[in-house]
């Protein structure tokens, strides 16, 4: 039985230009090794940033370096697979300029987007968890990939990002280089208002909330003469990650505005309009029964 494996084991498929023999056997371990190496090259980057996320690195600096760690063992397991069946790289010159035409022509936006996936990866204007925005949609990215980029959606929700279009399209990254974002709040009060302790009020309501930064120090502007109030505007710097906290970091500033105008009586304007009658000539008011009501929409139609 042995002698049968033997013989299967050793029993020629091809021979190269070169003489050499390629075997069943070969074939096989070839296969092994591929195998092998595929899943140590994941067991490896994967231990490699087990280790790495103790540090501190970015999480994209680490999904770099396990990708690049992957893809060299992976080329070396090839060149290792390549010397065990005795074809020399060389032999595949031709072939591989004639595949990478056929590719280049076939596959044109895969091969734009793996590239820019790199491009991505090497320069660095996006990152994992940094928070973009692209056309109408906002999120977090959570992973750059061969082909596409994957990001979180404010509402959960996940996009898939052709890698090309994050190159070729305004993105706006909010933490790129920081987290600091500037916003605003506005609010209008009634005529009449001591406008020096709005300012002060609106201030301390700013300089009170804990995610506001002290430097650059927060601004009140009294703005405009509304229609129905005087506009005050007040400006301030916070470290967010997204729309909803700076959303919700505004939304404390209005509570405790209100809190401030209520215990200093200060009313919040709302849109009114003053009405003048001019009663010098006598108004005549009549009720119309129903006939007249019908009468007068028939001399409208005549």
């Amino acid at each position: 039985m042995f002698t049968d494996f033997k013989a299967v084991w050793n029993f020629v498929l091809a021979t190269t230009p070169g003489g050499h023999t390629i075997s069943i056997g070969q074939i096989v371990s070839v296969l092994a090794l591929l195998i092998a190496g595929y899943i140590g090259g994941r067991f490896i980057g994967y231990m490699l940033g087990r280790r790495l996320e103790k540090t501190k690195l970015r999480p994209d600096v680490i999904y770099i370096l396990k990708r690049v760690v992957f893809f060299t063992i992976l080329v070396l397991v090839v060149i290792t697979a390549f010397g065990l069946l005795g074809i020399p790289l060389t032999a595949f010159a031709f072939a591989t300029g004639a595949l990478a035409i056929g590719i280049g022509f076939g596959a044109q936006n895969i091969i734009n987007n793996f590239i820019s996936g790199w491009i991505l990866m090497a320069e660095r204007p996006i990152r994992i968890d940094d928070y973009i925005e692209i056309d109408a949609w906002q999120g977090t990215v959570e992973r750059v990939g061969n082909r596409s980029t994957r990001i979180r959606r404010t509402d959960g929700v996940h996009l898939l990002v052709p890698n090309s279009q994050l190159l070729e399209r305004t993105v706006v990254n909010w933490t790129l280089v920081d987290q600091k974002i500037r916003t605003t709040v506005r609010v209008g009060v009634e005529y009449g208002s001591r406008v020096r302790l709005v300012s002060e009020l609106i201030f301390q309501a700013v300089t009170e909330q804990p995610q506001v930064k002290p430097e650059p120090a927060p601004t009140v502007v009294f703005e405009d003469f509304g229609d129905n109030s005087l506009v005050f505007d007040v400006y301030f710097w916070c470290d967010v990650t997204g729309e909803r906290l700076l959303r919700e970091i505004r939304s404390d500033v209005r509570y405790r505005i209100c809190d401030l105008f209520a215990e200093n009586d200060i009313v919040v304007a709302f849109p009114q309009r003053d009405v003048h009658l001019d009663t010098r000539d006598a108004l005549e008011v009549r009720v119309l029964t129903s006939s007249e009501t019908a009468q007068q929409a028939d001399n409208k139609r005549k």
